[in-house]
């Protein structure tokens, strides 16, 4: 985030061309290795291990170094050695610039102190500037007396950092009454507070699009539409890593379907961060305790039946799959039908999950826990109790540990957390045809 707050500064100042700031910031990311990778060439972890934390990583919002001390793998100075190795983003940006000698060590120096200066920063803040220390610079950014709101961008950024891409920064949060967007994906929660997470953007519009494609891991984000079913899930991954820290601390959220809207108004009380990925703008938009009203008509997913490549007769077993999201739908098909499974049939809520069951009757029917119409535990308890053997395995976002717990005393066999980790489903479904 340093790189591109000073790198743009420079620009404005006339020290550096934009194409410079860019192509800096390329090689820049280019230059930082990821943490398991350094370790496996340092000797310090196996490529198993670093593939368990990367998998780990994928699922719970925690770092690499603290998720491989968890496991044993690595001790709290093996990590401090290994993250003095991937360097100080300060020095790489200035190593490439000095390189490519597009300005002197003395005039950076200059203009460093001035961008300083100018932005009112601490040593303190510019220590956590220069480290891309994000809960240090979040309270910077984005103050609010509202509970909360530092904790769900710190979050949001995080996970934009492992998702998405490191290319980022933001702006001053804004408190707004209201705001016209043309594309907005959110989620609702209740506790104690209620919460509302969503991010807006231009639905083709870069920064958009590169969450989308990203956290659905490209090859599943083609029309514009998946592009918006995608940053639910995202949304939805976000709230439920948020309401997994809620629940460490005895306050338990509930999490409502995910919702989306077109080209629309947003009247209420919320916060608004200015988020440029890759210098393109997305808001990410946080509403506290407040009756702020998203849209008025909701943008309504299209649904189509999708057949199965995999003939019944050559199938390992039969699935079938419930979930309001099209993307998670299609990721987890692919694989099923990857690993030899036949996906006969699909649905979109609870009551359709009933349906494609009691018609198709699979071998194994995949169970979302949120969805809209009616939730993955009230469909499960329906059809424990019209055949006691149906197999089921709930899908659930992080932050759902009361409702897997339910779900599992009403009959389900197992769950799979999101977002999925092939290994895992595949292990999980070949364990429950197995038995």
């Amino acid at each position: 985030m340093f790189s591109q707050l000073f790198g743009k500064y420079l620009v404005e100042k006339g020290v550096i061309g934009y194409a410079d700031y860019r192509d800096a910031v390329k090689k820049q990311m280019d230059v930082r290795v990821k943490l398991g990778i350094i370790a496996i060439a340092e000797g310090m972890l196996t490529a198993e291990q670093a593939e368990t934390v990367h998998k780990l990583q994928k699922q719970f919002d925690k770092r690499v170094g603290d998720i491989a001390v968890e496991k044993n793998y690595l001790t709290p100075e093996q990590v401090e050695s290994l993250l003095k190795k991937q360097g100080n983003p300060y020095m790489q940006f200035l190593e490439v610039l000095l390189d490519a000698e597009k300005a002197s060590i003395s005039e950076i120096e200059a203009e460093f102190a001035a961008f300083q200066k100018e932005n009112g920063f601490s040593h303190a803040d510019m220590t956590a500037l220069k480290h891309d220390d994000f809960e240090s610079l979040v309270p910077i950014y984005a103050f609010s007396s509202k509970p909360y709101v530092t904790d769900i961008v710190s979050l949001t950024l995080r996970n934009i950092n492992r998702f998405v891409s490191r290319d980022f920064y933001i702006d001053k949060i804004e408190h707004v009454k209201e705001m016209n967007y043309t594309c907005l994906a959110g989620q609702r929660s209740y506790g104690e507070h209620i919460i509302q997470i969503a991010l807006a953007g231009e639905r083709s519009s870069e920064g958009f699009l590169k969450i989308a494609s990203a956290f659905a891991e490209e090859d599943y984000v083609t029309p514009e539409e998946d592009a918006l079913d995608s940053v639910c899930e995202f949304i939805n991954c976000t709230s439920g890593l948020f309401a997994a820290e809620q629940s460490k601390k005895d306050v338990e959220l509930d999490m409502q379907p995910v919702y989306a809207y077109e080209n629309q108004k947003l009247i209420g009380d919320v916060y608004v961060l200015p988020i440029y990925i890759e210098d393109c703008e997305v808001k990410l938009i946080i509403g506290i305790d407040s009756d702020v009203e998203m849209g008025q008509r909701s943008h309504k997913f299209s649904y189509e039946k999708v057949e199965s490549s995999i003939a019944i007769g050559l199938a390992k077993g039969t699935v079938g799959i419930v979930d309001d999201s099209k993307m998670s739908r299609k990721i987890l098909r692919n694989i099923l039908e990857g690993a030899g499974y036949a996906v006969i049939a699909e649905a979109t809520d609870g009551e359709e999950g009933i349906a494609i069951y009691m018609q198709y009757k699979p071998d194994i029917l995949t169970l979302d826990i949120t969805m809209p119409n009616m939730n993955g535990i009230e469909a499960l308890r329906e059809i424990i109790s019209v055949d006691k053997k149906a197999r089921v395995i709930m899908i659930s976002a992080a932050g759902q540990q009361q409702k897997i717990i339910e779900a599992l005393k009403l009959g389900a066999e197992k769950f799979i957390t999101k977002p999925f980790e092939p290994n895992d489903v595949i292990a999980n479904i070949d364990g429950m045809i197995k038995k």
